[in-house]
């Protein structure tokens, strides 16, 4: 299993990223469950429909909507756990997002983590391993 960051979901739509070619072939090879925790979803939309346009927008929200991508919900018990992350990775610092991506990971104990953003998964760690493995 792993779970996506919105840096990569992201780069596997547009062409123009710099981390699109690295993903598409990382995604079309992967043999795990591929898991977008639906935090993500309001930055990949702000990033595709500001970046893209609304067509791209609709088309990523249309194909979620028609099962093309595994969520997972964000749980009330997941909230402490993320802002636990927050404060103590303050510095970085760790924003909401980061640490839902952190948080869901940690409950479904996913060890890796598809992610563009080597500064911050680099650097947090999981309470269930040692680190996590960043992919691409």
């Amino acid at each position: 299993m792993v779970i996506a960051d919105t840096g990569a979901v992201y780069a596997l739509i547009d062409r123009s990223d710099a981390w699109h070619q690295r993903v598409i072939s990382w995604w079309r090879d992967a043999a795990d469950e591929i898991i977008l925790p639906m935090s993500i979803l309001p930055e990949v939309t702000y990033l595709l429909q500001t970046r893209i346009g609304p067509t791209a927008e609709e088309a990523f929200v249309r194909s979620i909507a028609n099962g093309d991508f595994v969520t997972e919900p964000i749980k009330v018990a997941d909230l402490s756990r993320i802002a636990d992350l927050m404060g103590r990775y303050r510095n970085l610092p760790l924003g909401y997002v980061d640490a839902s991506v952190v948080a869901v990971a940690e409950r479904l104990e996913a060890q890796d983590v598809l992610t563009t953003d080597r500064r911050h998964f680099a650097v947090v760690q999981p309470q269930h391993a040692r680190g996590f493995v960043l992919l691409p």
